[in-house]
């Protein structure tokens, strides 16, 4: 089958490869791609920013397709169930933290795209009870993007403690962070965006975002909670800056550059929190899918054509997608 894979010089590209197509174990499935989402951690293994596990792997784990194959254990899907495959593909289940309901940190995770091959191909094997059924509402290419932009941008969401009614802080405005956007606006949120890329703050005012300004600006109002989507770490202490005593500033982003050094009466003081957000449980994804659609939440897609991954990905890289790029066949 076809697919992309990572090329092995850390350079950012992805190289076009020939694989054989997954036979399931007794628990998974094989899922039919007919979209897949591509995500900044996608960006992130081809840089070897975050060091791929396996030589040539194929990422993607923003995948919509239809089920073609089942394990002989497999009892909660069929062949024909449209599903997503996202981010987290398996946890122990055993340890204390899976115990206790806090799976995304799991030592013995692993992931899809980068433990295992994900959806940048034509099909892509993923256990059972780690796949999602999707609300009908959504189109396989938006759907694709809820499946990790719109989930970790829910819990980064839920990290932020934001009040009702209260006023969030969104730095960076790429995929993850126009559907968060939407959520908080439809929850009754005061958004406020600050980013570099004068289309994504054009997109943050249509969107309902209360203000749209670059992302060292100084915040209008103070700020009850903020998330960090973009990965630059000298936005730390800006963001932290704005928030209002006892404020919240959740980092969403599997990887950040070096934050800087900071002042502790500027930053900190006043009880602001600086926390973080680590992959996400089965259960917010499963919420997050139910309030999309439930809130009408609508994501913005540029697709592309399979055969232009590479060309999706620099895209991505370099600023030019508004909204979230989904690759489509």
């Amino acid at each position: 089958m076809r697919a992309w894979a990572v090329s092995p010089d850390g350079g950012g590209r992805l190289v076009p490869v020939d694989r054989e197509e997954p036979v399931p174990r007794p628990e998974d499935v094989v899922v039919e791609v007919s979209a897949c989402g591509v995500c900044r951690t996608d960006l992130h293994l081809a840089l070897h920013e975050l060091p791929p596990r396996h030589p040539f792997v194929v990422p993607g784990h923003e995948a919509v397709g239809h089920v073609v194959r089942v394990g002989e254990a497999v009892t909660i899907l069929a062949v024909g169930d449209r599903v997503g495959v996202a981010w987290l593909r398996s946890t122990c289940g055993q340890c204390r933290w899976c115990r206790t309901g806090a799976e995304n940190l799991c030592p013995g995770s692993t992931y899809t795209g980068w433990d295992a091959d994900g959806g940048f191909a034509e099909l892509v094997s993923v256990p059972a009870a780690y796949a999602y059924r999707l609300p009908e509402p959504f189109d396989d290419r938006t759907a694709a993007p809820l499946l990790c932009a719109g989930i970790i941008g829910y819990r980064a969401l839920r990290r932020s403690g934001l009040p009702p009614g209260g006023r969030l802080g969104i730095y960076g405005f790429g995929a993850s962070a126009h559907i968060t956007a939407q959520v908080a606006i439809a929850q009754g949120a005061e958004v406020h965006v600050l980013t570099r890329d004068a289309s994504a703050r054009r997109l943050a005012l249509e969107l309902g975002a209360t203000s749209a300004a670059d992302a060292y600006d100084h915040a209008p109002v103070p700020l009850d909670s903020a998330i960090l989507f973009a990965p630059v770490g000298d936005l730390v202490p800006t963001a932290l800056r704005a928030l209002n005593r006892g404020g919240t500033l959740a980092v969403a982003g599997i990887h950040l550059t070096d934050v800087p050094r900071m002042n502790y009466q500027r930053e900190l003081f006043g009880e602001r929190t600086l926390t973080t957000v680590s992959a996400n449980t089965r259960a917010d994804g499963e919420e997050l899918l139910r309030l999309a659609a439930a809130l009408d939440v609508a994501p913005v897609v540029a697709p592309y054509p399979f055969e232009a991954a590479d060309r999706a990905l620099q895209d991505v890289h370099a600023g030019r997608v508004v909204g979230a790029a989904v690759l489509v066949r």
